[in-house]
């Protein structure tokens, strides 16, 4: 959504504001594909990145006023990468009155010259809540966490739980809310805990999700075998204390519940430097694991990225193994900067699961809470997932340990029933995960939606068609029975790396992953190279979007899998048309954006509003400030013969007042403006609108729904069931 704001134009006329859904303008690669490395990333030490931070710290309040934020509005500097060019990319966390904001991170742009080129924004534009005094209490919401936790059982809040109030900006209209924890029964034991945000004014429920963001399953953790590890000499002898990856310890939890793995802690030392049996017998063969784990993931990130820790600061993190009991999980903890590691349980034979791709997912989880921080819950967890088991195999990879060479198998070392936890070039083998996406994405367990983006990752690296990787038989098969090669893996985790952390937010979906990665592709291998083509064939071999243009050719190929634009024929297709004589693709909006382009992520399944049919609905506008935002669909074929017309349920909710349009609505049908609502057409609920396409009969048109807000006030413009016949 493009937005304008005069205070931002006479404040900063240069800075271009919106989510980035175009081409980059800085991108410097050339299209022979020469790959810049480090993911097109300078190295730099803690002290310089210590220093870029304060600067962009001291360019907060300049930033907030030009980027038109509020005077209740602090931006605080999180992250700061700088392109080998010298282009440079920071990225805010935002809070409001002091509160935390949850969605309210963006990332500000800037060329070689300082030039400010485009803003990526989790929730676009200034916030405005009605007031920061809670009607509940902090106990009260405690209570309604309690009731609405849905991952642990019986549910209850112990002394480290506690609510904070902070502002929820995930949908489109900001509420004052509470973040609470809560403990209970779930998948990493009795100790489980969960997150549960409820609306600080009645309680009601607006997300849940686990803390403890880990590899969940039942298996056996194996050994390494005969490694290498960095350890430690003092006075006494030897430490499991790693110099040369950040000071990173590892201790033995000695069973220390996972809320607070260090209660029992102690250091591993000894008098000799031989660590481990490579028996479970005893206590150091599960921290040889984690230490040789954690070193290779710290090793392949500043090989392959140039980053020099989690948090890119040098700065390692501590590990704990053996926490809590029977415990078939081990997970990164962001509260604590810490990663934890079970001990399985008898079903698995209590075998520690601290598998190699193990340590490599876990520490990436604290890359992705150090950038994107990816909410833990609906299709931006999906992808937080993914992204860890996307690195920790590529760790993997990096490693080359004959004992555990690389493949595209979560957890094959945990010897599962099944042989693995996850598999990336077939997700959905597993009976649970996603291999190709769908409208309810967003609704599944997050260790099964990230299958998409896995099968996507798979799918660029690698390509289509059987073979044989790591001794292991994988088959990437698309959903689309599209058939191409990849762009390599080294290449596609390039590509995945600066999206992540140059173009994706908390509210990241995977229709914002996509245009993150063709981004990042752009930028790394140039506009019109292979591997930007590539990467879009990947994601719509998954259901997510269409391929562009071959730049080979200059035209799409000619596999109907590869149009990049929904056929106009009104008959039912792979690109979904559910309702015969529809001349639109999914009018109902039911297949999430399949058909749709959006300048912002209108189309929505959020419970915050609800839709005219089914449960995915188009939201429009409702920011409270100066905006724009589109929602088109391209090539539909109106029929030649009868009356053709358009007709869709819209329902108007406002805060304006009066008759006057001040808020608008517009359908435009190539170009031409066919009807305009506003908040003047205020409804208690939808109401059928028709418009007459007589004019347009037997000819190809695109359709728009262009919404504009003014400064003031409110108007949210909701649209479902869209037909065209």
């Amino acid at each position: 959504m493009s937005r304008k704001n005069a205070l931002a134009a006479a404040v900063a006329a240069a800075l271009t504001l919106g989510t980035v859904t175009v081409v980059a303008t800085q991108s410097t690669a050339a299209a022979s594909s020469t790959a810049r490395p480090g993911a097109g990333f300078k190295a730099v030490s803690a002290d310089v990145r210590a220093e870029a931070l304060r600067t962009a710290d001291r360019e907060a309040a300049a930033v907030a006023k030009a980027l038109g934020l509020g005077a209740d509005e602090r931006l605080v500097a999180k992250d700061v990468l700088v392109d080998t060019d010298g282009a440079r990319h920071v990225r805010y966390d935002r809070t409001y009155r002091g509160l935390p904001v949850i969605g309210g991170d963006l990332v500000v742009h800037y060329d070689k010259n300082g030039k400010s080129t485009s803003t990526t924004w989790a929730h676009q534009g200034a916030i405005k809540v009605a007031g920061t005094t809670p009607k509940l209490s902090g106990s009260d919401a405690s209570a309604a966490a309690v009731k609405h936790a849905k991952h642990v059982k019986n549910a209850r809040t112990e002394a480290a739980d506690g609510s904070t109030l902070v502002v929820y900006a995930v949908g489109k209209v900001p509420v004052l809310a509470y973040r609470s924890t809560v403990t209970g029964e779930g998948e990493s034991g009795p100790g489980s805990r969960e997150a549960v945000i409820v609306d600080a004014g009645s309680g009601a429920p607006l997300d849940q999700y686990e803390l403890h963001q880990g590899v969940t399953g039942t298996g056996n953790g194996v050994t390494a075998g005969q490694v290498s590890i960095e350890t430690t000499q003092s006075a006494g002898g030897y430490t499991l204390t790693d110099a040369s990856h950040g000071g990173t310890i590892v201790y033995d939890s000695y069973n220390s519940p996972q809320s607070n793995p260090k209660q029992n802690a102690r250091t591993f030392s000894k008098s000799t430097n031989s660590w481990g049996t490579g028996s479970t017998s005893s206590r150091e063969s599960a921290a040889v694991d984690a230490s040789y784990g954690l070193a290779k993931t710290w090793d392949f990130y500043q090989s392959a990225f140039n980053r020099a820790g989690i948090r890119n600061d040098g700065r390692g993190a501590p590990a704990y193994v053996h926490v809590d009991s029977s415990l078939l999980n081990a997970f990164y903890d962001d509260s604590c900067f810490c990663m934890s590691f079970g001990d399985g349980s008898s079903q698995n034979g209590n075998t520690p699961v601290t598998a190699l791709d193990v340590a490599g997912h876990e520490m990436s989880h604290g890359v992705t809470a150090a950038t994107a921080n990816l909410n833990y819950s609906g299709e931006s967890g999906g992808l937080n997932e993914a992204t860890s088991d996307i690195f920790g195999t590529m760790v993997e990879f990096y490693a080359n340990n004959a004992g555990d060479p690389g493949d595209y198998y979560i957890g094959e070392k945990l010897n599962m029933g099944n042989g693995y936890l996850r598999r990336m070039d077939n997700p959905a083998v597993d009976g649970n995960s996603l291999s190709c996406y769908s409208s309810n994405a967003g609704s599944v367990d997050v260790h099964y939606s990230s299958g998409i983006a896995n099968h996507f990752f798979y799918l660029a690296a690698e390509g289509t068609g059987a073979k044989t990787i790591g001794g292991l038989p994988h088959n990437g098969t698309p959903c689309n029975g599209d058939s191409f090669t990849g762009i390599g893996r080294d290449k596609a985790a390039a590509v995945w790396y600066r999206a992540l952390t140059t173009y994706m937010t908390s509210t990241t979906n995977y229709s914002s992953a996509r245009t993150a990665t063709l981004q990042a592709a752009a930028d790394l291998y140039g506009t019109n190279s292979q591997e930007r083509y590539l990467i879009s064939k990947a994601w719509a071999a998954v259901s997510v979007g269409t391929a562009l243009p071959d730049p080979g050719t200059g035209s799409p190929s000619p596999s109907p899998s590869t149009s990049t634009s929904p056929a106009p024929s009104p008959s039912p297709s792979s690109t979904g048309n559910p309702n015969p004589g529809n001349a639109l693709t999914n009018g109902s909006f039911e297949q999430g954006t399949t058909g749709w382009t959006q300048s912002d992520s209108d189309i929505t399944n959020s419970t915050l509003q609800a839709a005219h049919g089914g449960t995915w609905y188009a939201w429009m506008m409702g920011y409270g400030t100066s905006a724009i935002e589109s929602l088109s669909q391209s090539n539909i074929a109106v029929p030649a013969t009868g009356s053709p017309k358009l007709t869709f349920w819209l329902k108007v909710s406002t805060q304006e007042s009066g008759t006057t349009a001040y808020d608008t609505l517009k359908v435009n049908v190539n170009g031409t403006t066919l009807a305009t609502y506003s908040n003047a057409n205020a409804s208690a609920g939808y109401v059928q609108k028709t418009v007459d396409l007589s004019a347009y009969k037997g000819r190809s048109v695109k359709l728009e729904f262009a919404g504009t807000e003014d400064a003031y006030l409110a108007t949210v413009f909701l649209i479902d069931d869209v037909a065209i016949g």
